[in-house]
């Protein structure tokens, strides 16, 4: 749940030297969408550019040292991705060589010593330093910093395109000129003229002069959902084939520039606001689609607020992303779910910089009252508890991780020892041959839990209802061992950490089966007329 460029860079050899094959922009882009020629083509411009460049910088030094035997630890320590520090001890994730490293570091040194990495390195200069992307660069990152999206000509925080904090993120807008016209608002004199909510539904029926969105929507109780969430949330995945030789093929890397400019996070399939259909070929839905299913005029009103490394502490810095006007919009479901981050960190010693209950319940009740202040009434807002991540060691410590599947020399347990001794693990305290420790994390994560339980069962708010789910990773595992899996088929096998496609649509099917027995009102009622809206309107102009 860090960021995940640091743990990439610890295994750049695996990671680097296929990028040469992109060739393409790929992204999900919908039937009769318009998007603008020149944003296309900065935009491709500047991934193919950043991918030449790591290339010309990289590529040459990295052949020449594995044409000299070197292995991937020595090239990582040799182009400075592995640092380490003085007094520390040496991190390494294959075995080290017969020779000493020390002779070893410098001999592969000696072989880089006048390659331009060196100068690379001198000049602190990296992609955004070129002057004609230097513009772009800075938008993308105030982008991916604030939240919102990249392209957004009438800044009500909605586009037309997918990736960058677009659609893939929340509902598609169906009028980036009118600011006035966005997903989720009540609409605008019942839609007559225009699709002010882009439902999809707008109009008059000429049999009987009803507005559509009055006859269809009218009394439905619409409502949208929003993820107050972290990386898991926001389902962080790296493909096994962009870093595993065995698997790779002229398709592998397909879709790496929409993951690049998605965070290396995939929303879009995600089990909360996910809109695409599944990848892993269950039957389950995401909660956006259930809903959307449910009652048709929520088309479209779904929001992914959530950041890699997010936890109750840092959400004050994107929260104000979120988009909801209490006077013009429908009331949401919003999910708080920062399931990891509190007590998960890479520091040598993880304890110290987890979460106190204290400071959870000053955070969160900070938080409670900013939505209080944005949510229309008659909104709701589930808090999720925190797993016990014990599950994560008992199920793969023995197994061997995708970069050792073809030598049978790399395990989990290897590779969260690796991490942890570059302090660029996204959990130390739950990803440790350390039994102690991870105890030590499960129990301040339940302390945590019951500190929000107590918050659900205590507070009260004037525009939305509060309520307590746990988050029973126990009882999907149960689940999908049921189906005859197992259980560490539902972990992201690269990262060996975050839950897997399945596993977040598992956990959405659990959500919603709780919800419907427990707290019906939140969902709203199912829309009778929702056959008549897909005669008139049939996908309603699709995500």
């Amino acid at each position: 749940m860090k960021s995940p460029w640091k743990i990439l860079m610890t295994a750049p050899v695996f990671f680097l030297l296929p990028l040469h094959s992109l060739a393409s922009w790929a992204y999900d882009d919908q039937p009769g969408t318009s998007h603008s020629n020149g944003h296309t083509c900065v935009e491709k411009l500047f991934l193919k550019t950043t991918c030449y460049l790591v290339i010309n910088t990289f590529g040459s030094d990295i052949i020449k040292l594995l044409s000299a035997d070197m292995n991937a630890d020595v090239v990582c320590h040799t182009l400075k991705f592995c640092k380490q520090e003085t007094g520390q001890p040496l991190c390494h994730l294959y075995p080290v060589p017969k020779e000493a490293w020390t002779y070893t570091l410098e001999k592969a040194r000696q072989i880089v010593k006048k390659s331009p990495t060196q100068r690379y390195y001198r000049s602190g200069s990296d992609i955004c330093s070129l002057p004609f992307l230097a513009k772009i660069c800075q938008k993308i990152k105030l982008a991916i910093q604030n939240s919102v999206p990249f392209k957004d000509v009438d800044l009500d925080k909605y586009s037309v395109f997918p990736t960058l904090r677009g659609y893939h993120w929340r509902g598609r807008d169906c009028n980036d000129r009118d600011k006035s016209v966005y997903p989720g608002r009540r609409p605008d004199n019942w839609d007559v003229h225009q699709d002010s909510n882009c439902n999809g539904i707008w109009g008059v029926d000429p049999k009987d002069g009803i507005p559509y969105e009055k006859k269809f929507c009218e009394g439905s109780q619409p409502r949208g959902i929003i993820l107050l969430g972290d990386s898991a949330g926001a389902h962080f995945h790296i493909s096994p084939e962009w870093i595993t030789a065995s698997q790779m093929s002229l398709n592998s890397f397909f879709n790496l520039p929409t993951a690049l400019t998605d965070e290396l996070d995939w929303p879009q399939l995600s089990g909360v606001t996910g809109f695409l259909d599944s990848t892993s070929r269950i039957k389950e839905k995401s909660i956006y689609l259930r809903l959307q299913k449910r009652n048709h005029c929520n088309h479209r009103d779904y929001q992914s607020i959530s950041r890699n490394g997010a936890s109750s502490q840092r959400l004050e810095k994107f929260i104000e992303s979120l988009s909801r006007n209490q006077l013009l919009d429908q009331p949401a479901i919003v999910i708080y779910a920062m399931i990891g981050n509190d007590v998960c960190n890479g520091k040598a010693d993880p304890v110290p910089e987890m979460t106190t209950p204290e400071k959870l319940y000053s955070k969160v009740m900070q938080t409670l009252k900013y939505l209080n202040s944005h949510l229309p009434k008659g909104s709701h807002v589930i808090f999720y508890g925190l797993p016990d991540g014990n599950f994560l060691w008992d199920n793969l410590h023995n197994r061997y991780h995708p970069l050792g599947q073809l030598n049978k020399d790399v395990t989990y347990a290897q590779l969260y020892s690796f991490l942890n001794c570059l302090q660029v693990s996204p959990c130390h305290g739950w990803m440790s041959s350390n039994k102690t420790l991870r105890t030590l994390t499960s129990e301040r994560a339940e302390q945590l839990s019951n500190t929000l339980k107590k918050i659900a069962t205590s507070e009260k708010f004037t525009h939305f209802d509060l309520f307590y789910m746990d988050f029973s990773f126990q009882e999907i595992i149960q689940e999908w061992q049921k189906r005859g899996g197992q259980p560490w088929q539902l972990i992201e096998p690269v990262d060996g950490f975050h839950p897997n496609e399945v596993a977040s649509l598992l956990l959405a099917n659990s959500f919603w089966k709780k919800v419907q027995l427990q707290w019906p009102q939140v969902l709203g009622k199912e829309n009778s007329f929702n056959s008549q809206i897909e005669q008139v309107f049939g996908d309603q102009g699709g995500h």
